[in-house]
């Protein structure tokens, strides 16, 4: 349904490209530390999330690193680097604690609408990865943030996490899995939705649907006018307003490009498709209740590391695999295929060159992907669910990622497959490039923004007393804080209704 097309407001405060999740959590962070701040919202579609935030895009796992094993890499030395997962377990921490402030205020649903506990299980087979997974289970359950993990290679005790991995599975196949009953499942589209909903019910915000921002301009005063295009009319306009946040998803690439800012210049985007298998069967469904994280193919983007996920969508439990990765030039779902050769300027050329180059194999993978007959779908989904049959299982097609390709000194030009944040350096305009972990992790990116883009206000004691209330854990590192880190557990399971003692 075509929503109601409001009157544009000339003149704001902050003006948020894209109704996703980071537009939505900055949006209402924005609000409650100035309640009298005026935000104007732009999306292309004519609803909220319906991009990279939606449950079936590739953003529902809840990212806390507890399974995903692209978080956790091994070095040529054969040693294990835990950082990462560290950094991205604590900023879940912070989600979860801003999630409970707005479930608290009444501003989200109830929390079983958008979060579910679930385990998040790792399932490795073959000598050397099961070595790999027992160093990684030793480093990481020394750190708090993972001290609840449990590490089996006994065949029963997997198949009690997860029969349909294990039913049918060759008994001499070496195995080993983690479990961390910690685990979520969080629809970012629904959560996305509840937060622009309460966003448009605040006084002095205006959210337009089925209308696209074309390119910013400043203004001469150290402000900006916004060029905008109703899809429905096809008339263009303008606003203006001090402060511009970019959260486009695969568009913000080509806005960024447009504002002139040096700190666009070298950045490119490679875009990366998905498809899930989704069960069909409501009997595997009921059996498997878990996300099952693998480990990646030689060459394959992070992204696309497969899993065996149960999700629930909408009320209903879902179950599907994946993901599998495509090549499009798309940098939307619904864009267009002139987008990736119109995202090459002069400044970026080099850097995509360079990248290209130096990442053959993952070419070589998605080419292989493409390619892929549903019969070798299912030899894939078979490693992980190996009584699967194709009859119980269809294709469905996943969202968009466009990674970030940036100039580096050494490389030239090198593919990223993080989250990446580009601030003008006078704080006016902010861009968030890149795909995973992304949403999981919207709440700490977006405060952490604040500093950047709201020097005068940042360290006041209003904002300081306010952010504090918003996410007691924020700028804490709750993996050398072991007290606090359980104690916001306790709190947020609480609140969100998770069941976790």
């Amino acid at each position: 349904m075509t929503k109601a097309i409001k009157p544009l407001v000339q003149q704001t405060d902050v003006v948020l490209m894209g109704a996703g999740i980071m537009s939505a959590t900055l949006g209402i962070i924005l609000k409650e530390l100035d309640p009298s701040i005026t935000i104007q919202i732009f999306e292309r579609a004519d609803e909220a999330g319906t991009e990279s935030s939606d449950a079936w895009n590739n953003a529902g796992t809840g990212h806390a690193a507890y399974c995903e094993l692209n978080y956790t890499p091994q070095k040529p030395d054969g040693s294990i680097d835990i950082a990462k997962a560290v950094k991205i377990a604590e900023s879940y921490e912070v989600s979860k604690e801003f999630w409970a402030y707005l479930v608290q205020k009444k501003y989200l649903p109830q929390p079983s609408e958008f979060i579910t506990s679930i385990p998040h299980v790792s399932f490795v087979w073959g000598d050397t990865n099961v070595d790999y997974l027992r160093k990684r289970y030793a480093l990481m359950k020394d750190n708090p943030m993972f001290r609840d993990m449990t590490f089996t290679e006994d065949r029963d005790l997997m198949k009690q996490w997860a029969p349909i991995v294990m039913n049918g599975r060759d008994q001499k196949q070496p195995l080993a899995a983690t479990k961390m009953d910690l685990g979520t499942d969080v629809n970012f589209g629904t959560l996305t939705r509840s937060m622009i909903s309460q966003l448009s019910k605040m006084p002095g915000v205006t959210v337009h649907y089925n209308v696209e921002a074309l390119d910013l301009d400043p203004d001469g005063k150290g402000g900006w006018d916004v060029f905008i295009r109703n899809l429905l009319s096809e008339e263009k306009d303008q606003v203006n307003t001090k402060f511009v946040f970019i959260g486009a998803g695969g568009a913000t690439l080509h806005l960024l490009k447009r504002a002139e800012i040096n700190e666009r210049k070298g950045y490119g985007g490679f875009p990366v498709s998905g498809l899930w298998l989704k069960c069909l069967n409501e009997d595997i469904i009921k059996q498997h209740h878990a996300k099952v994280y693998g480990k990646a193919t030689v060459g394959s983007p992070p992204m696309s590391v497969p899993h065996v996920d149960t999700r629930i969508i909408n009320g209903k439990k879902e179950l599907l695999f994946g993901p599998f990765a495509g090549f499009t030039t798309k940098f939307l779902k619904n864009g267009s295929l002139m987008d990736l050769p119109k995202s090459i300027r002069f400044d970026n050329a080099i850097p995509m060159i360079f990248a290209g180059m130096r990442n053959m194999p993952l070419t070589k993978y998605l080419i292989e992907q493409v390619r892929q007959t549903p019969e070798q779908r299912l030899e894939a989904l078979k490693e992980y669910v190996p009584m699967a049959e194709l009859k119980d299982w269809e294709l469905k097609e996943a969202g968009q990622r466009v990674q970030v390709i940036k100039k580096d000194k050494k490389e030239g030009g090198v593919l990223e497959f993080g989250t990446e944040v580009v601030v003008a350096e006078d704080g006016t305009v902010a861009a968030l490039l890149g795909a995973s972990p992304g949403a999981s992790t919207a709440a700490a990116v977006m405060m952490g923004l604040l500093s950047k883009c709201f020097k005068k206000q940042f360290p006041t004691d209003a904002w300081q007393s306010k952010l504090k209330e918003m996410a007691p854990s924020l700028n804490v590192a709750l993996s050398k804080n072991e007290e606090q880190l359980q104690a916001s557990r306790k709190r947020t399971a609480d609140i969100l209704s998770l069941g976790i003692k």
